[in-house]
């Protein structure tokens, strides 16, 4: 079978950086493009790190630079400087080295509104891992693009509780208001991986002997990324999830998630408290009708042999 082609956006910190290590070795993904957009860290060191991380295994993927700040906001709700202050968990760079290659001229967004425009990419999913800016401007620009992108799978919001506030995951909360432009733009086939999927498989220190067993670059660096997360996530006990590698795995592994559901989603753009969080409509009496599925648990055999298989090629 010829391998699965998509474009991957995202906001390269550690978890990005693994979905890209993952999606540039694994013999069934083919990344036609990265775009890059300001979330984790800012802009130019999202860009910096995916074009350093592509260099580590010497893949030729060519990357956009995207939006530095939200849809609609200023900043983020809460500025990167202030959010981060007391943490080590987020590093600006990644500590592969600087980059050997460039970002195209081209911006993120005339990238994905271009390529998508083009029946040639009408088999080429889209997987977005961090704030959806980028997308939601895309669409915005062009809005008959909603009906050329066949199938979205992104990283962001939680069923339960969120990681930045007890509402709001992350991605999320960076930019609601384009979360909520791309849910509600009407993409045929949407998979939302929430923080619920991402946390039922946790990876720990024995996957990252693991991948030091196997000794390819991708590999080596993998584990040097895990365990900073697992010194650094401060809910850690011996595993942390990984959050952004779900979203590639799932390209070949359908069989990924173990519980999902159909749901009418939205997101909250004003609550006080609640902003950025993911509503999961799924009554059957609800008036609006279901507009993506929503992976609520993961294998975590499953989500470990994908890795495996990836970092063993690259």
């Amino acid at each position: 079978m010829s391998p699965t082609r998509f474009v991957l956006d995202c906001d390269t910190g550690s978890d990005d950086a693994i979905a890209i290590l993952a999606a540039a070795s694994h013999p069934g993904l083919e990344p036609v493009a990265i775009t890059t957009v300001g979330g984790n860290v800012a802009l130019a060191d999202v860009t910096a790190n995916t074009l350093s991380v592509l260099g580590l295994v010497g893949a030729d993927v060519p990357v956009y630079s995207g939006a530095d700040r939200p849809y609609l906001r200023p900043d983020l709700p809460i500025p990167r400087d202030v959010l981060n202050k007391d943490s080590a968990f987020q590093l600006s760079r990644l500590g592969f080295g600087e980059p050997v290659s460039t970002a195209r001229a081209e911006h993120a967004v005339d990238f994905l509104t271009r390529f998508y425009g083009d029946a040639a990419s009408a088999d080429a999913a889209l997987v977005a891992t961090g704030p959806l800016t980028n997308v939601a401007l895309a669409l915005t620009a062009e809005p008959g693009l909603a009906e050329r992108i066949p199938r979205l799978v992104l990283m962001g919001g939680a069923h339960a509780n969120g990681n930045v506030t007890a509402a709001a995951e992350f991605n999320f909360w960076a930019d609601p208001e384009a979360a909520q432009v791309v849910l509600t733009a009407g993409i045929r086939e949407v998979v939302i991986v929430p923080l619920d999927a991402t946390h039922s498989a946790p990876l720990s220190e024995r996957d990252c002997e693991v991948f030091e067993r196997i000794g390819t670059p991708a590999a080596a660096g993998v584990a040097m990324l895990l365990r900073h997360r697992l010194e650094h996530d401060r809910a850690a006990a011996g595993s942390a999830p990984v959050h952004d590698p779900m979203c590639v795995a799932y390209l070949v592994r359908p069989d990924l998630f173990t519980e999902q559901v159909e749901a009418s989603v939205s997101v909250e753009t004003i609550g006080e408290r609640t902003l950025g969080e993911l509503l999961v409509d799924t009554r059957p009496w609800r008036s609006e009708p279901s507009n993506a599925t929503v992976a609520l648990r993961a294998s975590t055999a499953v989500y470990r042999d994908f890795l495996r298989t990836a970092f063993a090629a690259g």
